[in-house]
C-alpha cells in the first residue's frame, strides 16, 4: 500500500501542479458557456427574416394571418397581383407574393389547392413549413367559426390544461413541467461529465502505461515495485485528478446556483417582470435546483464516477501494456467505448420513464450503471437499487482490476509481439 501510495500521490501532484490543469479547471465551465452561446449565436445568425406579399381574394385571411419575427405578411389589392408577378424578379426587400384564391361554397380543399406561393429567391424549409401552419390555423378558425362558435367559444378550444400530479407515496416527487426539464437537463449533463471523463482520462492512463513501456522506464520501475502496484498508482492517480476538477466545478456549480435564486430575485422586486423573464427563468431553474436532494444527488454522482473509472481504467491500463503502439489499440478500445456508448443512448429513454425496465437494468449493469444510474439519480432511486448497483460495480471494478493486473504484469515486459485474444487470455489464466 505505501508503494501504491507513493506512485498515486506523484501521478497526482504531476498532473494538478500544471498550469493547464489549474487554467482548465476554471475555465472550463465559462469555456462551454461560451461555446453554446457561441452555438446558439450560429444558428440564430443563420436565420433569416422573410416578407411576402399576400393578395387575399378569400378575404378571411386579412387581420388573422398574423406576422413573426421570422416572417412579415403584407396584405395588397388584389388588382395589382399581375403587376407584382411581373416585377416579383426585380423586387428588393420582398422575398414572394402569396395569391390565396377564393373560397367558393367553403369548399377548403380547393382552396388549399388554388393558394400559389412566388418565390425570387431560396426560402428555408422551416419557413415554407411556417407559411403552411399559419394559414392553417386561419382555416382551423373558419371552419369552427362555420359550425356556429363565438369568438369566446373558439379561443377556449386551445386553452392549455395544466395537469397537477402528486406523487401518494412521495410527496417530494411532484415535478412541474420546470422541475422535470431540470432534473431531465442535469441528468444529462452529469451522464455526459462521466462518459467524456471517463474516455478522456482512461485514455490518458494507457497511452500513460504505452509511453512507459516503449521508452523501457517500466523495467527499472518495476524493479523496485511491483506492476500491480504500479497499475493501481497510475489510476487512483489520475482518478484523483479528475475527482478535484469534479469538486471545483460542482461548486462553482452550487454558487452559480445560489446567486441566481438570490440575485434574480431580488432585481425581480424591483423591476418590471417583463424585463426579467429570463432572469425570472434562471432564478426559477437555480431555485429547483436548490430544493433537489443536491447532496444525495452529488454523492452518487462521485460514487459511480470513481467506481466507473476505476472499472473502464483498469480496462485501458491492460490495453496499454498488451500492445506497442496506439494503431494496435484501436482493437481492443471498442470493449470499453461500446458499453459507455449503449449506456449513454440507453439512457434517453429515461426521460420518459424513469423508473422502466430499460432504465432499471441499465442502471443495474455494471458496464453501463456508471451513466444510466447518474441520469437516473436526479428523479429518485429506490435505496435498494442503489445499493444493489453499487455493489455490483464494486464487485466488477475488483474484478476488472484483477484480470487487468493479470495482463499488465506479462504484458508490460512484452516487446515486438502483437498481442492476440488468445495470448489475452493465456495471460489471465497464467
Amino acid at each position: 500500500m505505501k508503494n501504491i501510495f507513493l506512485i498515486t500521490k506523484r501521478e497526482y501532484l504531476t498532473q494538478v501542479k500544471k498550469k493547464s490543469f489549474v487554467l482548465l479547471t476554471i475555465l472550463m465551465p465559462l469555456l462551454l458557456i461560451a461555446f453554446g452561446a457561441f452555438i446558439n449565436f450560429m444558428m440564430k445568425s443563420n436565420q433569416t427574416s422573410y416578407t411576402f406579399n399576400v393578395v387575399d381574394k378569400s378575404h378571411i385571411f386579412q387581420q388573422k394571418l398574423k406576422s413573426g419575427k421570422d416572417v412579415k405578411y403584407v396584405f395588397v389589392p388584389e388588382n395589382i397581383e399581375s403587376s407584382l408577378k411581373s416585377s416579383l424578379k426585380e423586387m428588393q426587400g420582398v422575398d414572394g407574393l402569396l395569391v390565396i384564391p377564393n373560397l367558393e361554397n367553403n369548399d377548403f380543399d380547393a382552396l388549399e389547392k388554388n393558394t400559389k406561393l412566388y418565390i425570387n429567391k431560396k426560402i428555408g424549409f422551416d419557413t415554407k413549413m411556417k407559411i403552411g401552419a399559419d394559414i392553417v390555423d386561419v382555416v382551423k378558425l373558419e371552419k369552427i367559426r362555420n359550425l356556429g362558435l363565438n369568438e369566446s367559444q373558439i379561443s377556449n378550444l386551445d386553452k392549455k390544461f395544466d395537469l397537477i400530479t402528486e406523487n401518494v407515496v412521495d410527496k417530494n416527487q411532484t415535478d412541474s413541467d420546470i422541475s422535470f426539464g431540470v432534473k431531465t437537463g442535469l441528468g444529462f449533463v452529469m451522464m455526459y461529465a462521466v462518459f467524456m471523463f471517463i474516455i478522456i482520462y482512461g485514455v490518458r492512463v494507457m497511452r500513460s502505461v504505452l509511453e512507459e513501456k516503449n521508452n523501457r522506464v517500466v523495467e527499472l520501475i518495476i524493479s523496485s515495485v511491483k506492476p500491480f502496484e504500479l497499475m493501481m498508482g497510475k489510476i487512483l492517480g489520475v482518478t484523483l485528478v479528475a475527482l478535484t476538477q469534479f469538486i471545483v466545478w460542482i461548486a462553482m456549480a452550487v454558487v452559480g446556483a445560489v446567486f441566481f435564486n438570490t440575485g434574480f430575485s431580488s432585481m425581480q422586486k424591483t423591476m418590471g417582470m417583463d424585463k426579467l423573464d429570463i432572469m425570472q427563468l434562471f432564478s426559477l431553474i437555480s431555485h429547483t435546483l436548490l430544493d433537489l436532494n443536491y447532496s444525495l444527488i452529488i454523492s452518487v454522482f462521485i460514487v459511480f464516477f470513481l467506481l466507473g473509472y476505476v472499472f473502464y481504467s483498469a480496462m485501458y491500463a491492460a490495453i496499454g501494456s498488451a500492445v506497442d503502439n496506439e494503431t494496435e489499440t484501436q482493437q481492443f478500445t471498442l470493449f470499453a467505448i461500446i458499453p459507455l456508448m449503449i449506456g449513454i443512448y440507453g439512457s434517453f429513454s429515461i426521460i420518459n420513464n424513469p423508473d422502466g425496465p430499460t432504465a432499471f437494468w441499465l442502471s443495474i449493469i455494471p458496464f453501463t450503471s456508471p451513466i444510466a444510474m447518474i441520469a437516473r439519480i436526479p428523479f429518485g432511486v429506490p435505496v435498494w437499487q442503489l445499493a444493489l448497483s453499487v455493489g455490483l460495480l464494486i464487485g466488477f471494478a475488483l474484478l476488472m482490476v484483477y484480470i487487468a493486473a493479470k495482463i499488465y504484469r506479462v504484458g508490460i515486459l512484452m516487446y515486438g509481439n502483437k498481442a492476440t485474444f488468445k495470448e489475452l487470455w493465456k495471460w489471465i489464466r497464467s
